[in-house]
């Protein structure tokens, strides 16, 4: 019982993953599995799978061994639970035997002496399906070299589409955001030589952010038009992962910055500030490196759902540093409302902090929830739209960002009348019942 339901928690976390799938070249060695999830893709009336299986090497060459139990076959996510309940049920004893999967090859085909196996499969049946490789056989050892090439047809049948179904309208979705983001950033650009007597330095740190994030959307969006003409990024994918680790540190630290008040109410850092970000900025590193490793090599890698989860761990722990300085600045403004005299304003200053712990707070978890929830229940034919929920949620916040905290020529902080001082220190008195 305990195998089945790690067989089927592997299924599931490679179907609730967001990799993309195109040519994929994958490198199996001395593997006992009985089960290994390699591409998952979207196909419509129109699509087929072409497998390459090389350099196959079984541990034990026994000739009498019952090959039909070693082999190829693609799985919708819904057939997986009814095949993982055949086998718990005892019908079948291996996944290849079930009449709920389509049998892409088995190495009952192999020839005396021969390594290698090559199937094109043409898949009618419009849905979401899983590349799958199982070894029924016990403390079998299995050596291979995989190719897997899975596209759609347009309906001549001639230009292929290695994109998955609910992928294909990923490029324009990214050249258009990356426009909207080159427009942003030209906005910003305006804004800061016409406030330019009030502008810190944050502010051009605010600009080195959107430009990044355009760079980063513009790599991944000729990624994806590459692979979907072609199958290969051609180079851009390592463009897509250097524009994403530096906007990834970037928009972390900046955030911290924010949060710690630091250039536009103080020009230093204090020490546990900047011991959040020395946790924040390696922890950045090695959550861009786990990214990059699960998206290169695929759930068929023994250390796969490891780096998965090291890779959510980093990014939770991250979620949660960077709220520790807008805390920490809440905190010593109510302290100050109460030494300085200044009342009004502290009280706006402290209002623009709590906005933006919650705008944090929403943008950071509630906003992957969405997303999750998005690419869970959605339609695989749509699961683009969840990029889109991301993407504009990201651009909500980046607006959000500055505007409340842009250059201002006449800063409302600096002149309170007397009735605003009274009204204000009336608020704070109010204020201690507010506690993060």
């Amino acid at each position: 019982m305990a195998s089945r339901f790690l067989l089927f928690s592997l299924f599931t976390s490679l179907l609730l993953s967001f990799s993309l799938a195109e040519v994929h070249f994958s490198e199996i060695r001395s593997d006992d599995r009985q089960i290994i999830p390699f591409d998952e893709f979207g196909f419509t009336h129109f699509g087929r799978l072409e497998l390459n299986v090389t350099n196959i090497h079984l541990s034990n060459p026994n000739p009498d061994l019952d090959r039909s139990k070693i082999g190829f076959f693609l799985c919708t996510y819904d057939s997986w639970l009814h095949v993982t309940n055949q086998l718990e049920d005892g019908e079948i004893t291996c996944a290849l035997q079930s009449d709920l999967i389509k049998p892409v090859l088995t190495f009952n085909d192999l020839i005396k002496d021969q390594t290698s196996l090559s199937k094109t499969l043409t898949q009618n049946d419009a849905d979401q399906y899983t590349l799958v490789f199982a070894n029924c056989l016990t403390s079998l050892k299995v050596s291979m070299d995989v190719k897997s090439a899975m596209y759609n047809l347009d309906k001549g049948g001639k230009v292929r589409d290695y994109l998955s179904a609910g992928k294909t309208m990923l490029p324009r979705v990214y050249y258009l955001l990356s426009l909207i983001y080159f427009v942003l950033a030209g906005v910003w650009i305006y804004v800061l030589y016409k406030k330019r007597l009030t502008v810190y330095r944050i502010h051009f740190f605010m600009l080195t952010v959107v430009i990044l994030k355009t760079m980063n959307l513009l790599c991944e969006a000729e990624d994806k038009s590459y692979i979907k003409r072609t199958g290969y990024a051609h180079g851009w994918d390592v463009l897509f992962y250097i524009f994403s680790f530096l906007k990834g540190i970037t928009l972390f630290t900046l955030i911290v910055l924010i949060g710690t008040g630091w250039s536009f109410l103080k020009p230093y850092l204090q020490g546990k500030e900047k011991k959040v970000l020395m946790i924040v900025i390696p922890l950045q590193v090695v959550a861009n490196i786990a990214q990059v490793v699960i998206d290169e090599n695929g759930p068929y890698e023994q250390d796969w759902v490891t780096w998965k989860q090291v890779f959510l761990l980093v990014d939770v722990v991250c979620c949660c540093a960077v709220l520790f300085p807008i805390v920490w600045s809440i905190k010593n403004l109510r302290e100050a409302a109460r030494t300085d005299g200044k009342a009004a304003v502290n009280l706006m200053k402290l209002t623009l902090f709590r906005q933006y712990y919650i705008v944090v707070i929403c943008y950071i978890y509630f906003t992957r929830v969405v997303v999750y929830a998005l690419e869970t229940i959605t339609s695989y034919k749509y699961l683009w739209t969840s990029v889109v929920a991301g993407e504009l949620a990201t651009l909500a916040f980046y607006v959000f960002t500055g505007y409340k905290f842009k250059p201002e020529a006449h800063n409302p902080y600096f002149v309170v009348d007397d009735e605003e001082e009274e009204a204000a220190a009336e608020a704070l008195k109010l204020e201690d019942e507010f506690e993060l």
